[in-house]
């Protein structure tokens, strides 16, 4: 059985989730109406998985979300609304160490809950079989145990930035190549660590798709603009491809490649029904073996759930390119990597720590 805590301040909220996974038949279901509930479940319940709304009284998501991982790390989705601003709490959610979220119905909630149901489950499944990393909060989390520290306030919960790794210039000229990453559940946090690790000067543009709503994709790519050396922006409308840019594939879309009298572009294509999950890395990839010779192209494949990019980069590797798997002992969820390791088509399997400098080595060599 799957413990799950629903954390919630609407009864009406925790009846309908309750409802979806008790019909499953698998969970365990324990109920919390704000932080502080939730906290003094997290040792009597031992849930294994937890849904947390943001917005209660008490104490609200953010802050119990950072006590949850320095008392008892536990995977944790959060509950959010399709809005900027709800996109801007769960990418901070996800540096406090969130590893995926929900979006919360934005009218009739009994009405929609049975559409978004199986979506629902899976994410939360999903989500209890994930890895947290055991360096998470390390520190934070001994000095608490230990009673040299103390709990954060409720009130204000600490936020914290990722960490750059000491950057190292590639000494490579530009060269016409591109980079295509791929990545879907615990996303954001890895995109962190590798493009962050990435300089300024770096050759080659690279193109990233990130299974995210249409309101998320915009503030994700403003948050990674202000990590990185690199130039970070959402590829909403075409965009001429150039080195040093990040362009990150525009939610409730496709983003594909293409060329124009100008040059290879990026931009955002309407959904196809034979990709299941969006922006989608097989069409991505897809579409830039299209218009690059295979040796130009570096496709890198990270944690995330199913299987979305991995035939498209076993093929590109098979006709020559290069491809990175993220390694199963840093995914927070070994699907997407996991099956292109499966098929036979990672190139290099690397742990997430490791793979900034795998891509800066093969441009180097290009």
């Amino acid at each position: 059985m799957i413990r799950l805590l629903i954390v919630d301040d609407s009864p009406l909220m925790r009846r309908l989730l309750g409802g979806v996974f008790t019909a499953e038949g698998d969970f365990e279901i324990a109920f919390a109406r704000n932080g502080v509930e939730a906290l003094e479940q997290l040792q009597a319940f031992k849930p294994h998985v937890i849904t947390l709304d943001v917005h209660m009284p008490e104490m609200d998501g953010l802050a119990c979300l950072d006590r949850i991982m320095l008392e008892r790390p536990c995977p944790v989705v959060m509950i959010s609304s399709l809005t900027e601003a709800g996109a801007g709490v769960t990418l901070e959610a996800f540096a406090l160490g969130a590893v995926d979220f929900i979006t919360k119905p934005d009218r009739a909630i009994s009405l929609e809950m049975e559409t978004l149901a199986p979506k629902l489950v899976e994410t939360v499944r999903a989500a209890s079989r994930a890895r947290l990393p055991s360096s998470l909060r390390l520190a934070e989390r001994v000095r608490l145990r230990s009673g040299l520290g103390q709990a954060p306030s409720v009130q204000a919960p600490r936020r914290r930035a990722p960490v750059s790794a000491p950057r190292r210039r590639i000494k490579a000229a530009p060269a016409h190549g591109l980079v295509l990453i791929g990545v879907s559940t615990g996303g954001p946090p890895a995109l962190d660590t590798v493009l962050s690790r990435l300089p300024a000067d770096f050759p080659w543009p690279i193109v990233v798709a990130q299974h995210m709503p249409g309101s998320f994709t915009g503030p994700l790519a403003r948050r990674l603009d202000k990590l990185c050396a690199l130039t970070v922006m959402e590829a909403a409308l075409p965009m001429q491809l150039a080195p040093g840019h990040v362009y990150i594939g525009k939610g409730d879309a496709d983003v594909i490649v293409s060329v124009r009298a100008d040059g290879p572009v990026v931009l955002a294509a309407p959904t196809l029904p034979e990709h299941r999950w969006h922006p989608s890395v097989d069409r991505l990839v897809d579409s830039a073996m299209q218009h690059f010779a295979p040796e130009r192209l570096l496709g890198v494949l990270m944690t995330g759930m199913g299987s979305d990019g991995a035939e498209a980069m076993a093929r590109l590797k098979g006709q020559g390119g290069r491809t990175i798997a993220e390694a199963e002992e840093s995914a927070v969820v070994w699907g997407m990597p996991g099956e292109l390791v499966r098929r036979g088509g990672a190139g290099v399997i690397a742990p997430l720590e490791e793979i900034a400098d795998r891509i800066m080595d093969m441009v180097e060599r290009s």
